[in-house]
């Protein structure tokens, strides 16, 4: 694959690194002198090119018209909007990801200005705090498609409701599947009449819905007190 990446900032650099140690074909523009001083003691510099990527003989320079993805990492906001704009409307790159330094302008971040993935650091970061506290002792291991569905996993406690219940009879969700369950360190793969048992991992791919109804599901009943 090849990416174009506008913006030499440390966000920049650290995803240079990683798709150079994928193998992936990558251009790096950057025009202050200061940054550009630096890429070179950091990355190959047959990867770095100088110019401004709001610029489009820049990018033409660069080899846009090839590129699979251009990701606009750079400090500006307005910067990165003309550069997805630019990518997409000129020269018709067919995958833009932006990068949102302030959140108050995350809304402009849209197909309107041809951004196909927009990175709001905050919003990520809030959306990962809220949802840690919302699913309880659920451990989220992976996000897929666009954190619309994680893969989770959970212990489920004594006392639970779906100690002694079949995987048939939970009524899950229909965008929750049950990928495996952990029993005393040995994988059961899990079938309908498979029950569950009270110190049981599982492991589900579910969406956001789904995490919660098996966190319900996985969470002891409280006991009623004793008059």
């Amino acid at each position: 694959m090849f990416v174009i990446i506008a913006g030499g900032g440390r966000t920049g650099t650290q995803l240079a690194h990683m798709l150079l140690g994928q193998k992936h074909q990558i251009r790096l523009v950057e025009h202050r002198p200061e940054v550009l001083a630096r890429l070179h003691r950091e990355l190959p510099t047959e990867v770095i090119y100088e110019g401004n990527a709001t610029e489009m003989d820049v990018l033409e320079r660069v080899g846009v018209r090839e590129a699979n993805v251009v990701a606009a990492c750079t400090t500006n906001d307005e910067d990165n909007l003309v550069i997805c704009y630019l990518a997409r409307k000129c020269f018709n790159v067919p995958r833009t990801i932006a990068r949102v330094n302030d959140p108050r302008s995350a809304w402009l971040f849209n197909d309107v200005f041809c951004v196909d993935v927009a990175l709001n650091q905050s919003a990520v970061i809030a959306s990962l705090i809220e949802e840690e506290m919302s699913l309880g002792d659920m451990m989220t291991l992976l996000k897929l498609r666009r954190g619309n569905y994680s893969l989770v996993e959970e212990k489920i406690p004594p006392g639970a409701p779906a100690v002694g219940v079949a995987l048939k009879d939970l009524q899950l969700n229909e965008e929750c599947v049950i990928a495996a369950i952990i029993r005393k360190g040995k994988m059961v793969m899990p079938r309908g009449q498979s029950v569950f048992e009270a110190g049981d991992e599982v492991l589900a791919i579910t969406s956001r819905e789904g995490a919660e109804q098996l966190r319900r599901l996985f969470t002891p009943v409280n006991s009623t007190p004793q008059s």
